[in-house]
């Protein structure tokens, strides 16, 4: 029976993890280009894990810099079902606080990435449903899990997506503010639809580091802040990472898992050989 592999994409912490055994550092080449780094395969929990170093070991790449495709493309190749996101965020209301964490199910799209954040084109057209951008049965099981472990958690809420590198704009983040978004961030936008694409569950535990600078009353968002309160958050993301993974399923049923099924639009005899090859991973069970 094949192995279907559970991804995780973070920071460096959260591969240190106690019984994150078999470690085996593993290059990919993808047709997108390189992926953030090697991705490390292992065992925890009695599942096999791969985690995904999202801004390379060491922290070197800008979020705008992000290859999502070629992410995406190296966890779909190594055999990933299940995406786990973790990351950083900045509040935009007041009720979310530093060390909170929001288990959101929506995006708004601030980015000008949009050609990036698709497999699709090159003479093979795909339309995927993204109404519900984000697996709610996996977002349920990192719900679960949060609330286990006593984190201040908060069930649902909309992510701003922008491209940085610079953090918002007072007027921006006022306006983001008074629209009543919940949490605004660099990454997770396109790692969600190139997930849905490849037909893997995604969801997204996002870690509350600051309020942006739309909260007069506390100082604008500075990278110590969001260092500072990523080590905080480090041992809870941990564990809400441990706990998850037993939980998931062993078999990939769920709806994301089938993505594709009615979102290609060109006849596949008109398929170009060149992308076929590309997206082979993604499209093996429809070819």
């Amino acid at each position: 029976m094949k192995s279907h592999r559970i991804g995780i994409i973070g920071g460096t912490g959260l591969y240190q993890l106690d019984g994150f055994s078999n470690q085996k550092w593993v290059s990919v080449r993808t047709p997108f280009g390189p992926p953030s780094d090697a991705l490390l395969t292992g065992t925890l929990a009695g599942r096999e894990v791969v985690f995904l170093p999202r801004h390379g070991r060491g922290h070197r790449i800008l979020p705008i810099e992000l290859n999502h495709r070629a992410n995406i493309w190296a966890l779909k190749k190594l055999g990933v079902a299940w995406i786990i996101s973790v990351s950083a965020v900045g509040s935009l209301q007041a009720r979310y606080r530093p060390c909170d964490i929001v288990l959101i199910d929506q995006f708004i799209d601030r980015t000008k990435q949009s050609a990036s954040h698709t497999f699709f084109g090159r003479g093979i057209v795909g339309h995927v449903a993204f109404a519900e951008p984000i697996c709610e049965e996996l977002r349920q099981l990192l719900l679960a899990s949060a609330r286990a472990v006593k984190a201040r958690t908060h069930d649902r809420g909309t992510y701003v997506c922008m491209d940085g590198p610079a953090f918002s704009t007072r007027a921006e983040s006022l306006t983001n503010h008074k629209l009543g978004y919940d949490v605004i961030g660099m990454t997770n936008l396109g790692e969600a639809k190139c997930a849905r694409e490849a037909e893997i569950a995604y969801a997204t535990a996002a870690m509350i580091t600051d309020y942006d600078s739309w909260k007069t009353d506390e100082a604008h968002v500075t990278i110590e802040m969001v260092v500072d309160y990523l080590h905080r958050n480090a041992a809870t993301a941990q564990e809400i990472v441990r706990q998850t993974i037993p939980k998931i399923p062993l078999e990939p049923t769920w709806s994301c898992h089938s993505a594709l099924k009615n979102a290609l639009l060109t006849d596949r005899k008109l398929w170009p050989a060149a992308a076929k090859k590309e997206l082979a991973p993604l499209l093996a069970k429809y070819l």
